[in-house]
């Protein structure tokens, strides 16, 4: 039985979306039409971390000397890349596709051709 904490060793796919992209969440708990912010991209075990999508609650111990207070916390919980999809810049799901100019790869939308910008996000 495969231990889900650690990567299997079989081949996998290109992992098309990167932090920042906007995508829905097309299966789950969390399915909708609202578009989300990528936060964390896990690309061993293929799963997304997404702003504000698979809400979990944590129990947390309070810990004086980290100066935690405890209690019960709600925070995102992975999510499988095969359950979201990127937003093209209409805000509708799109598939990723490359074009390939000179030596510059880029990411389109398959649904306008419209290139994927690079968001630059500040913390």
């Amino acid at each position: 039985m495969p231990n889900k904490f650690k990567p299997s060793n079989g081949s996998k796919s290109k992992i098309k979306i990167k932090r920042n992209d906007m995508v829905i969440v097309i299966a789950g708990k969390s399915k909708g039409p609202k578009p989300h912010r990528v936060l964390r991209v896990i690309v061993d075990k293929q799963r997304v971390l997404v702003e504000g999508a698979g809400m979990i609650k944590k129990h947390v111990k309070p810990n004086p000397q980290k100066n935690i207070a405890g209690g019960i916390l709600e925070q995102e919980a992975p999510i499988h890349i095969s359950n979201v999809m990127l937003v093209d810049s209409e805000g509708k799901a799109t598939r990723v596709g490359y074009q390939v100019e000179g030596d510059k790869k880029t990411r389109i939308a398959r649904t306008n051709g419209v290139v994927i910008a690079e968001t630059k996000f500040k913390k």
